[in-house]
């Protein structure tokens, strides 16, 4: 006797997903013009050497959704804003629209978002920072789940993950879970041309909804604390007692650093990198190929805070200071300084690293000395 059986067929639950890069995003971060928005900035990035790097931090978050590619269907937009990109990793695409001119622009962005949002995907995901965020934001508001890849100079918004492979981590979690929370995430303001000139200028835009894991999503931007000055003066006080003699010091961006430069009676560049040297400044507003010129030939500290409320040491707004010059530099020659009260701001979440190098972050995980007072310091976890 012969049976015959017909296996049943398997039924594959397709995602159809959004993806969107913003090409430009982030292209000035190393060279020290601490955003991309505007056509002269972009000219001016380039001129300096600077190269595009949104499509590398998607491609690790892509590479994160390796497991469920099959399953995916892929809304795009075309060349550099998507299509390049899952050609070359093999997933099953459909771009869409039309780019008008070789350089992208926020409209792009936004008639992306607007035809996804037609079409109907389940889920929207962007490379780019805040300015992107807030393009996206204008089209679909809170009616699609969103997930912003961080690749760009400033990143104060909370719809971001915490680094691009993070941002896989989590839309796989969302994409294959029966459940995952989605909450209102704020998207901020933020006014570059203040920014440029050392001050920022930060409101909050609007709302959209991501998929929450606390563990993978940034938290907001917060501001300095008032009442911290006496604190601030002590760990600057701490720093400058214990500088070495012709060793270059790498100063980082934010208050807390600025507080250092003005205990020494220097100048400083808020919001972007200075290098001190035997307590004077050889080099303003540093760029990336000025500190791996320095770090080449002469032995370097890197000084970096804590980002307040999110928790970056290397990653978000300090983009001079490149995996390339902190491998050069050296785990032991990295200072990490912060007030214990952003330190308990975080709530237990580690210190986070996001170089863009997996290698550098890896080298940096783990627990790192964080000096918070004159004669006070503890040991914190990093993680990326």
């Amino acid at each position: 006797m012969f049976l015959f059986c017909q296996a049943k067929k398997k039924v594959v639950d397709i995602k159809k997903i959004g993806f969107i890069i913003n090409p430009i995003a982030g292209i000035g971060g190393k060279v020290g013009l601490k955003g991309s928005d505007g056509e002269e900035t972009l000219i001016k990035a380039q001129e300096m050497g600077a190269k595009p790097e949104a499509s590398l931090k998607a491609l690790k978050t892509l590479e994160a959704l390796f497991p469920i590619k099959d399953n995916l269907q892929v809304i795009t937009y075309p060349g550099e804003m998507g299509e390049n990109l899952l050609r070359q990793c093999g997933f099953n695409y459909t771009a869409i629209g039309s780019i008008r001119n070789e350089i992208t622009t926020a409209e792009d962005t936004k008639n992306a978002a607007r035809q996804m949002l037609k079409i109907g995907v389940e889920l929207l995901i962007f490379a780019g920072g805040d300015g992107t965020a807030r393009d996206v934001h204008d089209i679909v508001g809170s009616l699609l789940p969103v997930i912003g890849i961080p690749a760009g100079v400033k990143i104060h918004s909370a719809v971001f993950a915490t680094s691009p492979r993070n941002a896989g981590e989590l839309a796989l979690l969302y994409l294959t879970r029966k459940k995952v929370d989605l909450r209102q995430c704020e998207v901020m303001d933020i006014d570059e041309d203040a920014f440029r000139q050392g001050r920022v200028s930060a409101k909050l835009y609007g709302y959209m909804k991501v998929p929450f894991e606390r563990r993978l999503v940034q938290n907001l931007k917060s501001g300095r604390a008032q009442n911290e000055d006496e604190a601030l003066r002590a760990i600057a006080d701490r720093l400058i007692e214990s500088m070495e003699q012709n060793t270059a010091y790498i100063v980082g961006p934010g208050t807390t650093t600025a507080v250092l430069m003005e205990r020494l009676k220097l100048q400083n560049t808020l919001l972007g990198v200075d290098v001190v040297l035997n307590r004077k400044v050889i080099k303003k507003d540093a760029t990336e190929r000025d500190l791996l010129a320095l770090v080449k030939q002469k032995k370097s500290k890197i000084i970096v805070t804590v980002i307040g409320g999110q928790g970056y040491i290397f990653g978000r707004g300090n983009q001079q200071i490149s995996a390339d010059v902190i491998e050069h530099v050296g785990k032991e020659n990295i200072i990490v300084i912060a007030t214990k009260n952003k330190i308990v701001s975080l709530n237990g979440q580690p210190l986070l690293i996001d170089t863009g190098k997996d290698e550098v972050n890896k080298m940096l995980q783990g627990y790192i000395r964080v000096i918070t007072g004159y004669n006070d310091e503890m040991i914190y976890k990093a993680d990326f």
